[in-house]
């Protein structure tokens, strides 16, 4: 696709957005990092801390369908900044509030809520445009470095913000976030977007906003090979879901509340998330990237698995770094598959179904967790009984071993979905059932 302009375009071009995007994120996660420190000060409620999150995900996933609509009928420049600039707007407003001083608790209710709604169009239209930024070639190199952009930030933001906290206060962090945003948005003004070719398939997929926003669901459900990798991601987010929110409290219970060893814990599956993501971005992935998926699950599985042992710091560490670091494998080899076979211009509502169907099992993994882990696992492996005489020498005994058994199980089925998709020619051999798209040439 020939670039009209004198504008950045393609691998270079793409590397300059990404570039703005890393600098913003990690500004706001430094700037999140001191807001929950406010919020607990202010709540001293894990519950209240919580709740944020809900104003945010529940806003973000009703959005989805129509944001995806949007991506596809629009700029897709236009969409990207739409995403950073509700982001932008939401922390402007609580910057505004805490500099006057009278910012409260449930403040952060409501910019949960618009930051929400921005990001919504975030994952589909940066998802869409790597297609017409991109060779195709580099697709898997290029989600790596998309993978840096969520796991990157986790590794420096608690360092730098509680060095800086104390110096320039959280009004400080807040006026750094809302600065790296107009470097973001700079950024995309810079470089060269394409508009993606209209299709024969998009033309017929138009209609009024609602039609168009069901049309991702009907785009994957009539492809049998493309639904099983989505089902695959489902049943192995389901269960990646449940053990790892027993993770944090499994930690604590183990260590007496240290924090200290569950921040440890946390930094070393940001570094492992880092490690991948290069890795992934200098590597590609392998040629045929159901291979990235299929084994990718199989393996994150086997290592989720080893946070459950007995052993303490040094086996959660290791579980971690290598749970991380297969992470962007499977992301990046599945985000590739899927923009070579999606034509363009269907992308944003196709790409925002498979995120609602994928984070389906988000509000449902907790419930399922903490049933299991506080009314079953955990008395039985407290007590004499048969759960607890066979696998105590694997999680030991006391509190933290029911969970640590939950994510034991819950890592070698997540390895059993991984491992079962070879068992399906419909996904094993999707990328050769399903032709690649073709970019009109311009």
């Amino acid at each position: 696709m020939e670039n009209n302009t004198k504008r950045p375009t393609g691998m270079f071009g793409f590397t300059i957005v990404w570039l703005g995007q890393i600098v913003s994120v990690l500004a706001s996660s430094m700037s999140q990092f001191g807001l929950s420190i406010w919020m607990y000060d202010q709540t001293k409620s894990a519950l209240a801390m919580g709740v944020m999150q809900v104003f945010f995900i529940t806003p973000f996933l009703l959005i989805s369908p129509i944001a995806g609509v949007m991506v596809d009928r629009h700029n897709r420049k236009l969409m990207m900044m739409v995403s950073d600039l509700g982001a932008g707007l939401a922390t402007v407003s609580i910057l505004v509030l805490q500099y006057l001083g009278i910012m409260e608790y449930w403040h952060l209710y409501v910019a949960s809520i618009i930051y929400g709604l921005g990001m919504a169009f975030q994952w589909p239209a940066y998802s869409a445009t790597i297609s017409v930024m991109v060779p195709k070639e580099q697709y898997g190199r290029a989600n790596g470095m998309m993978s840096l952009i969520e796991a990157g930030p986790g590794v420096i933001a608690p360092l730098l913000a509680g060095a800086l906290l104390p110096i320039i206060g959280l009004t400080g962090l807040l006026f750094f976030d809302v600065a790296t945003f107009l470097i973001a948005i700079g950024a995309l003004l810079f470089v060269h977007i394409p508009q993606p070719p209209r299709t024969e398939e998009g033309q017929q997929a138009q209609g009024n906003i609602w039609k168009e926003a069901a049309y991702g669901f009907k785009y994957i459900f009539a492809r049998p090979s493309l639904l099983g990798l989505q089902l695959i991601f489902f049943m192995g987010n389901l269960f990646a879901g449940i053990g790892l929110t027993v993770l944090a409290p499994m930690v604590l219970a183990r260590t007496d509340s240290n924090t200290l060893i569950f921040g440890s814990v946390q930094t070393a599956g940001a570094i492992g998330g880092v490690i991948g993501g290069i890795v992934m971005s200098a590597w590609g992935g392998f040629k045929r990237r159901v291979h990235g998926v299929l084994i990718g699950w199989t393996l994150g599985g086997l290592t989720m698995s080893i946070l459950g042992f007995t052993g303490g710091l040094y086996i959660w560490v290791v579980g971690m770094v290598l749970t991380a670091f297969v992470s962007p494998l499977v992301n990046a080899s599945n985000q590739a598959i899927w923009q070579a076979k999606v034509a363009p211009d269907l992308q944003g509502r196709v790409f925002s179904a498979r995120r609602l169907i994928a984070w389906f099992t988000n509000p449902i993994s907790p419930l399922i967790a903490g049933s299991l882990a506080d009314y079953v696992l955990e008395p039985a492996m407290q007590n004499d009984t048969v759960l607890s005489s066979t696998f105590g020498w694997l999680v030991g005994t006391g509190p933290g071993a029911g969970m640590g058994l939950l994510i034991i199980f819950c890592g070698l089925l997540g390895a059993l979905v991984g491992l079962a998709g070879y068992f399906f020619p419909a996904i094993r051999n999707v990328e050769d059932i399903l032709p690649d798209h073709e970019l009109a040439k311009q």
